[in-house]
C-alpha cells in the first residue's frame, strides 16, 4: 500500500477533510440539510445514524459519487468542485461501501487494477498486476485468491476483495461503511490491525457502523446524524452507549430486545441427516417448533446460512431428509416453498431480495402475485396491490410512506421493512431470517425484533440466523450451533450461553441432537 507522507495529525493545522453547510437533494427528498464534518489525518471518525440520517448519501458525495447541490468541500487545504469517483481516488479518496461495486465475471486481481491497469506500450503487465494483487493480499492478512472469479466468492471473501480495492495505490482518506458485516472474528481483528497501521501513517478514516463495540474499540471522534442533519460531533472517549442512541434516534431505547413469550408447540421443519450438493452443510439435524424462534449461530463459513437456504430451495441437496408439518419435502424450490407456507429473508438483500430500480408496492407484492386477488386471468390487479401494501408499509412504519417510490432510494432498513412486508401478503407459518439485522441502526433492529415476536407469539415457527452473537442468544429459545458445516451443540434453557456458543465454535465436527 502506497501512502502519503508527512500526514501525521496536529490540532492547529487544517483537517484533511472539511465539509461546510453539505446539501444534497434528491426527487422530494432533502437527503441533507447543510451538513458539516471534519476528518483530520490519522483519526478514525464515526458517523453514526439511524438508517436514512444521511450517512450514505454523505459518503457518496465525498467519494464523489453525487455532486452536492450546496455548501463547501475542503480537501487537503484545497476547494474541490465537480469532483468525481475517478477524480477522488486519484486524489487519495478511497471508498468500501456496504453494496459491493465488484464485477462479478471478473477476477479478484482483474477487480483490483480495474481502470488503473499496469501495461507497456498498450499491452497489459497481467504478472506484475498479479504479483502487486498477491502482496497486497498477503499484507492484509486476507485468506483471499486473486485469480478467483468474484461472483465464486463468499461474501465475506467478496468483502475482502472490496477493502483490498480501496488500499491499492495512495490513500489519504480511506471511507469504510459496515466493513466488517460479513467478516469473522479473525478477519475483524486483520482489519483492526490494518486501521491502527493506517491511523499511524497518517490515513483518516471515516467509519460507518451500528456496532457500540467497534466504535468503543476505534472511534476517536462521533458525529451523529439524524434526518439529514448534523447532530453532534463527540469525542468518542467521553460519550455512553446510550447517549449515542439517544442522539441517534431522538429517543431513548431502554431495550434493545423485547420479552417473547415463546410457546413450543408442534415440529414444524424436521431436517434429518441433510447435507448440501457443495458440501457446506454436512449431516445436520435439525428441527424447529411453531411458537418458538429457534437461533442457528457460528462463524462465517460454517454453513448456517446454507441450511436455511437448502430448506426453502436456493441449495441443492444431496442427501438427508426434510419435512414440513410432518410431510416429507424432496427437492424443494423456492415457489413450492412460498406456496406451502415458507417465506425466506436473504442477507443480501440487494442482490436477492431486491429489485432495486422498482416502486416499493411492486417489491412488497412479488410473493403474493400468484394470488387471485392480486392477479386474475394474467393481468395484475394495480388497484388491490395498492390497497393492500399501503396499509402493511403503514404498519412497518416505513419512512416516508410513498409506496411509489424506487426501492434502491431507500435506507437498509426500510429496504428491510419492504422485505418484511411481504410477510403479510399471504398466509405464512415457517419464517426463514438470514442475517435479518445486517447494515441496519438500532431503532429499526427493535422494529425488526418486534415483528419476529408478534410472527412467533401468533403461533409461527421463526428460525434467526445471525453472526451477531448477543441478537441470536436474546431472540431463540433454543439454539443450535453450527462449525464447518456440522451441527456442533444444541443449547437450550440454562445451557444457552454465550460462553457455551463460544466454546462450540470452535469444536471438531460433533453431530447435533435429532429431532
Amino acid at each position: 500500500m502506497e501512502q502519503s507522507q508527512g500526514l501525521a495529525p496536529r490540532e492547529e493545522t487544517e483537517p484533511l477533510l472539511r465539509l461546510a453547510g453539505i446539501t444534497k437533494r434528491f426527487t422530494g427528498v432533502l437527503a441533507l440539510d447543510s451538513v458539516d464534518l471534519d476528518v483530520r489525518a490519522g483519526e478514525l471518525h464515526v458517523l453514526f445514524g439511524e438508517n436514512g440520517a444521511g450517512k450514505s448519501t454523505l459518503i457518496n458525495v465525498i467519494s464523489g459519487t453525487f455532486p452536492p447541490d450546496g455548501g463547501s468541500f475542503r480537501f487537503g487545504g484545497e476547494h474541490l468542485h465537480g469532483l468525481t469517483p475517478q477524480r477522488a481516488r486519484a486524489i487519495g479518496i478511497s471508498p468500501v461501501f456496504q453494496e459491493f461495486s465488484l464485477v462479478p465475471s471478473l477476477t479478484v486481481e482483474e477487480n483490483l487494477f480495474l481502470g488503473r491497469e499496469v501495461s507497456a506500450g498498450g499491452v497489459l503487465k497481467a504478472g506484475e498486476m498479479r504479483r502487486k494483487a498477491k502482496a497486497l493480499i498477503d499484507e492484509l492478512g486476507f485468506d483471499l485468491d486473486p485469480g478467483a472469479r468474484v461472483d465464486d466468492l463468499s461474501r465475506a471473501h467478496q468483502q475482502m476483495a472490496e477493502i483490498a480495492k480501496a488500499l491499492l495505490g495512495k490513500v489519504r482518506l480511506l471511507i469504510l461503511d459496515e466493513p466488517t458485516a460479513s467478516l469473522t472474528e479473525r478477519e475483524t481483528g486483520r482489519l483492526f490491525e490494518l486501521i491502527a497501521r493506517l491511523k499511524a501513517q497518517g490515513v483518516g478514516i471515516i467509519y460507518v457502523s451500528h456496532r457500540m463495540r467497534e466504535i468503543r474499540a476505534l472511534a476517536d471522534r462521533v458525529t451523529v446524524l439524524r434526518d439529514g442533519r448534523h447532530i453532534r460531533t463527540l469525542d468518542a472517549a467521553s460519550v455512553t452507549d446510550g447517549e449515542l442512541v439517544e442522539l441517534m434516534t431522538g429517543r431513548r431505547i431502554d431495550v434493545l430486545f423485547p420479552t417473547i413469550r415463546h410457546a413450543p408447540a408442534a415440529v414444524v421443519v424436521d431436517v434429518e441427516n441433510l447435507s448440501t450438493a457443495d458440501g457446506t452443510v454436512a449431516g445436520v439435524n435439525f428441527y424447529a417448533r411453531a411458537g418458538e424462534i429457534t437461533g442457528i449461530a457460528g462463524l462465517v463459513g460454517c454453513g448456517k446460512s446454507e441450511l436455511v437456504r437448502a430448506i426453502y430451495g436456493l441449495e441443492p441437496i444431496a442427501g438427508g431428509r426434510l419435512r414440513i408439518h410432518g410431510t416429507p419435502y424432496e427437492a424443494p424450490e423456492p415457489r413450492r416453498s412460498l406456496q406451502g407456507g415458507i417465506a425466506y429473508f436473504p442477507a443480501n438483500r440487494v442482490t436477492e431480495g431486491l429489485a432495486l430500480s422498482r416502486p416499493i408496492r411492486e417489491n412488497a407484492s412479488l410473493t403474493a402475485l400468484d394470488l387471485r386477488r392480486f392477479a386474475r386471468f394474467g393481468f395484475l390487479r394495480k388497484r388491490a396491490e395498492r390497497r393492500a401494501i399501503g396499509p402493511i408499509m403503514e404498519q412497518l412504519k416505513l419512512r416516508p410512506p410513498n409506496i411509489e417510490r424506487a426501492v434502491g432510494n431507500l435506507s437498509g432498513g426500510n429496504r428491510q421493512k419492504v422485505m418484511l412486508g411481504r410477510a403479510l401478503t399471504r398466509e405464512l407459518t415457517v419464517f426463514l431470517f438470514d442475517e435479518p439485522s445486517v447494515g441496519i441502526d438500532v431503532g429499526a433492529k427493535v422494529e425488526v425484533y418486534e415483528f419476529m415476536k408478534r410472527l412467533v407469539e401468533a403461533g409461527a415457527a421463526v428460525i434467526v440466523v445471525s453472526s451477531e452473537l448477543p441478537e441470536v442468544l436474546a431472540l431463540s429459545n433454543r439454539l443450535y450451533v453450527m462449525h464447518h458445516g456440522r451441527v456442533a451443540a444444541e443449547l437450550a434453557g440454562a445451557e444457552k450461553t454465550e460462553q457455551n456458543v463460544l466454546a462450540s465454535f470452535f469444536k471438531e465436527h460433533m453431530t447435533g441432537k435429532a429431532a
